[in-house]
């Protein structure tokens, strides 16, 4: 079993931010913290001072900082910090491969340089193999925000589409004794939309909810068996997968989403419910691979 959490830094205040988050689910769920930066050496061909040396040391600055910074604050905490000598991308994904999660920091520079925008960020949300965790610092500082609030999760699909994203979550809820929020969102398909007499069909079989309430409960069952403990709170909501998770999220510590494990034409993909949720929600969001 993985256990090791990952957290890529650059030293900017959002990736402390990050590392601050990971440290503490760290110690949550009983596991090693490994600190990375990345960092290769790319000579620029523009007229400024650019040294190699300076730049190697100031990479180990950036891990020694964090390093001090999670002992003190955590001493009980488990934690290895190292410099690779690799581009971002490929050595956090490749760290990634032996991770349980890997945790990134928003509006950052260099390795997480505005994600949001579509940079380094993205691609690793997109494909890394295990869960990434997105933290936004507060006030530019490192406070990620209360450790209450209920954990939510939104749910697509069937039982095994959903499994390991329903896995995550009802784990990160067992882990903060906390409720766990399930939030499935359903629109109406274009041929109900368009048609009375389709709709009045679905109004003789009870309406469309009742399908959706079903297929979440299903989904739900195994986990519920798992996680006794946990307190769950189901919402069946009409609209768009990202504003209802977004609105059901209003006062969460933590949103987990799904990613689909899939290659377009254009390569990896975050998804639509995924890309919105990491826009505009205040707390860490966790995207979660799934077949």
């Amino acid at each position: 079993m993985k256990r090791t959490l990952v957290v890529g830094v650059d030293g900017s205040p959002e990736s402390r931010a990050a590392a601050d988050w990971a440290a503490r689910e760290a110690l949550r769920r009983d596991r090693r913290l490994r600190v990375i930066h990345a960092w290769l050496w790319q000579p620029l061909e523009v007229p400024i001072v650019h040294h190699r040396d300076s730049e190697a040391s100031r990479a180990q600055d950036i891990v020694r900082e964090v390093e001090a910074e999670l002992t003190h604050r955590h001493p009980e905490l488990a934690l290895t910090a190292e410099v690779l000598q690799d581009a971002p991308v490929p050595a956090l994904l490749r760290a990634a491969k032996e991770a349980e999660m890997l945790a990134l920091g928003t509006r950052g520079h260099g390795v997480i340089a505005g994600f949001l925008l579509g940079s380094y960020g993205q691609q690793l949300i997109a494909a890394a193999e295990c869960p990434v965790v997105s933290v936004r610092a507060r006030d530019g500082g490192p406070v990620t925000g209360p450790d209450e609030g209920e954990v939510v999760v939104g749910q697509q699909g069937g039982v095994e589409e959903s499994a390991e994203v329903l896995g995550f979550a009802f784990a990160a809820a067992a882990v903060r004794d906390v409720p766990l929020r399930a939030v499935r969102a359903w629109t109406l398909p274009p041929v109900y939309g368009y048609s009375p007499g389709s709709m009045w069909i679905a109004d003789q079989l009870g309406g469309l909810e009742p399908y959706e309430k079903a297929a979440l409960e299903q989904a739900l069952e195994p986990w519920r068996l798992r996680y006794p403990e946990v307190e769950v709170i189901e919402q069946v909501e009409r609209g768009s997968g990202g504003h209802v998770l977004l609105s059901a999220a209003s006062d969460a510590q933590l949103v987990v989403v799904g990613r689909r494990v899939r290659e377009s034409s254009v390569g990896a993909r975050v998804g639509s419910v995924a890309h919105a949720v990491l826009h505009h929600a205040v707390c860490p969001v966790a995207v979660v691979p799934h077949p």
